[in-house]
């Protein structure tokens, strides 16, 4: 029987064992740190922008914004594939910080925690996003991806919100 040893063994502090693999973007939105709140916390919201790009329509938008709340998301790409995801929000500060777990319904045992900090600056909003661990570069990879055309996503409707 062959027996791993434990630089065998996935970890979700990447190949080096020594610093989780993480995800960090930034942008800046014209709008109000109130709008860009709303856009990740209310359901309606959600629902116009959430996804990566090549995201033909957001199923579901399922939010209960409080410490021990959970959410739920769902969308339907280009490809024709549905993705679902889930969590339970760790920290609500309205206007300036929501910490979540994010989890794919496929693999749940794979979670992982994103933060997000809001920040008035001249003429909008500094988002800073941060995802982490990940269980593996490529994974990561395709969070950054996502992620960065989900970015794109809701600048759009922040422009086109009323």
């Amino acid at each position: 029987m062959a027996t791993q040893r434990p630089e065998d063994i996935p970890s979700p502090h990447g190949t080096s064992g020594n610093a989780p693999l993480e995800l960090r973007l930034t942008r800046r939105f014209t709008a109000s740190a109130e709008r860009v709140w709303r856009a990740w916390t209310d359901p309606q919201a959600l629902m116009r922008w959430f996804g990566p790009a090549g995201t033909q329509r957001v199923l579901l938008a399922e939010t209960d914004v409080r410490v021990g709340g959970v959410y739920q998301v769902g969308f339907v790409t280009d490809d024709g594939q549905a993705h679902y995801a889930s969590g339970v929000y760790r920290e609500v500060e309205p206007q300036r910080r929501l910490v979540f777990t994010w989890a794919w319904r496929d693999t749940p045992d794979e979670t992982s925690l994103i933060t997000l900090e809001l920040t008035p600056a001249q003429g909008g909003t500094d988002l800073a996003f941060l995802q982490t661990p990940f269980v593996d570069q490529a994974t990561r990879d395709g969070h950054e991806t996502g992620w960065a055309g989900a970015m794109d996503r809701l600048a759009d409707h922040l422009a086109s919100a009323v």
